[in-house]
């Protein structure tokens, strides 16, 4: 096999292969394919959903002085910002004090053109931005009669001028810290993850110039000072640690290597100004809930040896934590989880996050424990149902989010968690096991899922709702794979059944992108988007036995060496968990 370099090959241990050959000496019944997803067509893929000029939301320069006061709403409409801000936003995230916060946004309402503090103008118009990126196309409209696009463009100006007054790159304010991370998770749909994981990096390095990771230099601040420090760097870690899974897992900051506490569970009201010892930590539920538990959940992730396995192997002797899983889910539901109302948006969208996060992480264990006791093709049906029964239920619980009117304000967190990973593992196990026990209740919850993901034809602000996307079409191409094995097991039979939902609306809307018909052939209408980033054949035929006795296995991930990629198949076959992220989802 050939190397991109000695030294690329030496620092891993998994093994990577170069962007056009697999490993000649793979089993063949090794779970390796044809249809290798290349660098440069996961690039390619990138370029093509994002916007050309997406850099320059990133890139911090001025050419000329902007008046700000001019770019501020009016009055009322900074008000109505400011409650979307602390009905959609500020409950997951609680890095910021509303009871003090209000008032100063108050009184700094009433004369925009002279708001003494920059970084506090910085803030304003990142909640501005949040607030605007927590709503949909239409709520913009109704709200205030401009197009969502053109809202978030004109809040995004006002903050990235607001934060070159207020000097960011050498800031020390809490602040404007805060008003940069609210700035990078708006322009997280439209910039390319590469882009926004170098941009978020000075992000964290501001962070830690301030100290705000490490627990003595909390410690020397005032309780309320000291709380919204933890708050906002584990909202920092943890939104680093998704934006590493899209582009460089092994970057990401969730590692035992800093001593900064979880958030207390208290509320706002609880926390004052004056105050000098920490409140009493609430038994019951508090306004921090979901950031406390996502914190918790974070936290036990960063200890975990399976975790560093694919993060950082060299930090495990350090781990805390090892196979304890059930002792957390124990811990979270009943410290918190059972404690929730589900009639309370907050709560409900608690319950789900945190039992899919659960889930995902006995999926990352499950995959490591097999990669290190047994080959692809010895593995279990026990080994096997275990990873399946753990990526259905990180859909299922994805689906209860997206479905939920009563947490629609906070859906704009979930479009930034696809779990992709499911996807793929699920249907290579459906390839594997086309009519395996539990191969119809996956298909029933992978329609639900998709349906809600993406048909929605009122999500047009979602990227992954645009004309042409190029990472639907990879995702359409392996989920119509899976049922092509299905249907050709079932070939013959009397068994033949109606494709499910998932597959019908994949089809229909593939066809809606290429303009032909959905009976036009739904993997020729994948286009070379597809076709080239699978390696596809172009004599082959996705609905023929033999093209399917010929490609038994699932894609192959074959990444750039600093992307630890493996050569081996996506999913089931080994701990390479990187093989199993989005990459751009």
């Amino acid at each position: 096999m050939n190397r991109k370099s000695q030294s690329s090959a030496n620092d891993d241990p998994v093994g990577r292969a170069d962007c056009e050959h697999v490993d000649e000496d793979d089993d063949s019944n090794s779970d390796s394919s044809e249809y290798i997803l290349r660098e440069n067509e996961v690039k390619n893929a990138w370029d093509t959903l994002y916007l050309p000029d997406s850099d320059q939301l990133l890139f911090f320069s001025r050419n000329r002085e902007v008046d700000l006061s001019a770019i501020h709403p009016n009055q009322v409409q900074i008000f109505k910002l400011w409650q979307i801000y602390i009905g959609n936003f500020d409950p997951l995230m609680k890095v910021t004090h509303t009871p003090t916060l209000q008032a100063r946004i108050v009184d700094a309402a009433m004369d925009v053109a002279n708001i003494e503090d920059p970084s506090l103008e910085a803030l304003m118009f990142s909640i501005y931005t949040v607030a605007i990126f927590s709503l949909s196309q239409a709520e913009c409209i109704k709200l205030f009669q401009m197009p969502r696009e053109d809202l978030l463009a004109r809040y995004q100006l006002g903050t990235k001028e607001a934060l070159l007054n207020a000097g960011f790159l050498k800031t020390g304010n809490l602040e404007c810290l805060t008003a940069l991370h609210f700035y990078l998770m708006s322009v997280k749909p439209l910039t390319d993850p590469r882009s926004l994981s170098a941009i978020l990096g000075v992000a964290i390095r501001i962070a830690q110039r301030m100290n705000i990771h490490d627990e003595t230099a909390n410690g020397k601040h005032q309780p309320l000072e000291a709380e919204l420090r933890r708050r906002l760097w584990w909202s920092l870690v943890l939104f680093d640690a998704r934006i590493s899974e899209m582009t460089e897992f092994r970057l990401g900051l969730l590692l035992p290597t800093w001593d900064c506490k979880t958030p207390s569970n208290v509320s706002d009201f609880d926390l004052r100004p004056e105050m000098k010892t920490p409140p009493e930590v609430s038994n019951i539920t508090s306004e921090a809930l979901f950031a406390v538990v996502r914190s918790e959940l974070g936290d036990f992730l960063r200890h975990s040896s399976y975790h560093l396995d694919f993060i950082n192997p060299a930090l495990k002797p350090i781990a805390k934590r090892g196979n304890e899983l059930d002792t957390l889910e124990r811990s979270i539901e009943g410290k918190y989880l059972q404690k929730c109302d589900p009639q309370n948006p907050l709560h409900y969208m608690t319950i789900w996050w945190a039992r899919g996060q659960i889930a995902k992480y006995r999926f990352i264990k499950q995959l490591s424990e097999c990669s290190k006791s047994t080959k692809p093709a010895q593995l279990t049906d026990a080994q096997r149902d275990a990873g399946f029964s753990y990526a259905l239920t990180m859909l299922e619980c994805d689906s209860k989010l997206m479905t939920s009117k009563a947490v629609m304000g906070y859906r704009w967190l979930v479009y930034l968690n696809f779990p992709f990973p499911a996807y793929v593992h699920v249907v290579q196990d459906l390839r594997r096991r086309p009519l395996g026990e539990h191969a119809q209740v996956a298909w029933e919850i992978m329609s639900e899922n998709c349906a809600v993901r993406f048909m929605d034809i009122e999500n047009r602000d979602n990227p992954m709702e645009r004309k042409g996307n190029a990472f639907f079409k990879i995702f359409a191409g392996i989920v119509l794979q899976a049922w092509s094995a299905r249907e050709a097991a079932l070939a013959g039979s009397s068994a033949m059944e109606l494709p499910p939902l998932v597959v019908t609306q994949i089809k229909s809307r593939l066809a809606d992108m290429d303009g032909v018909t959905p009976e036009a052939g739904a993997i020729h209408n994948l286009g070379p988007a597809f076709s080239t980033a699978m390696d596809i054949s172009p004599s082959y035929s996705i609905g023929t036995s033999s093209s399917m006795d010929a490609n038994q296995d699932m894609f192959m991930m074959n990444m750039q060496p600093q992307m630890g990629f493996g050569t081996t198949a996506w999913g089931w076959p080994t701990g390479t968990y990187h093989q199993m992220l989005g990459n751009g989802w």
